[in-house]
């Protein structure tokens, strides 16, 4: 893994592949390569057949953190690296913003999580995450690219103590939670003046129920707005994406 620590963790290297992406699957998962190619390819359709049966709205955390298993890690990792122009930007945003002390909540495989423990104006990133898969394979992730003083990893927002933050980074988390509103008051409540939020969502589940693990009532999506534009100014950044930038009023 020496090879790995040694590697330059930022936008080109993402670029790239990923940031190692798929040999940190192979290690983790203690699969071959080949074979994490095959899973990648049909990774999304296995995650989608979990649904209906095993996914239940008013157990959307038991769905995270105990259903998906390692199947989430493949999903996201295949969506990371088939997206990878639309998120290299969302990591460009991060740069302009994130500093001090970093909160990515929902950080998944943990692309931003790295990418901003990597910068110098990072004190350390809190990486929370509801899958243990996801918080182990993070974990192993930071150790083999010699970022793990710089991050920790936690279940929840509560398990962070009350740490304040400086940055708070929440990219395709939001529509999964069956209350997206209540989460955006408990980031408010922990950030520290001055700070930034990127946030972005997307609550629809498809012309065909083809995002079966999205909300998307109508009065949630209003409450959900309503919270937003009074707890929340948004600033202006310059790239053509859905992630937004916000500082708490």
């Amino acid at each position: 893994m020496q090879e790995l620590r040694d590697r330059t963790v930022d936008v080109a290297a993402f670029l790239k592949d990923g940031l190692a992406v798929k040999a940190h699957l192979s290690a983790y998962l203690n699969l071959p390569l080949d074979e994490v190619e095959l899973r990648l390819k049909r990774a999304t359709d296995d995650l989608a057949a979990l649904h209906p049966g095993a996914f239940q709205p008013d157990d959307a955390t038991g769905f995270y953190e105990d259903t998906v298993g390692t199947g989430h890690l493949l999903e996201l990792a295949a969506w990371h690296l088939t997206s990878s122009d639309y998120i290299a930007d969302t990591l460009r945003l991060q740069q302009q913003f994130a500093k001090g002390q970093v909160l990515d909540f929902g950080g998944g495989i943990g692309t931003h999580a790295l990418a901003a423990a990597a910068l110098p104006q990072v004190e350390h990133v809190w990486f929370v995450d509801l899958n243990p898969h996801n918080r182990d394979f993070v974990t192993q992730r930071s150790a083999s690219l010699g970022l793990g003083h710089k991050l920790s990893v936690h279940r929840d927002l509560q398990s962070c103590s009350d740490q304040r933050f400086d940055a708070v980074v929440c990219l395709d988390v939001l529509e999964h939670l069956p209350d997206p509103s209540a989460q955006l008051d408990l980031f408010h409540a922990a950030m520290a003046p001055g700070g930034t939020a990127l946030l972005n969502w997307y609550f629809f589940k498809g012309d065909n129920g083809e995002y079966p693990f999205h909300f998307d009532d109508p009065a949630l999506v209003e409450r959900f707005f309503r919270t937003l534009q009074s707890r929340f100014l948004e600033l202006f950044h310059p790239f053509l994406i859905t992630t937004r930038a916000y500082r708490p009023l």
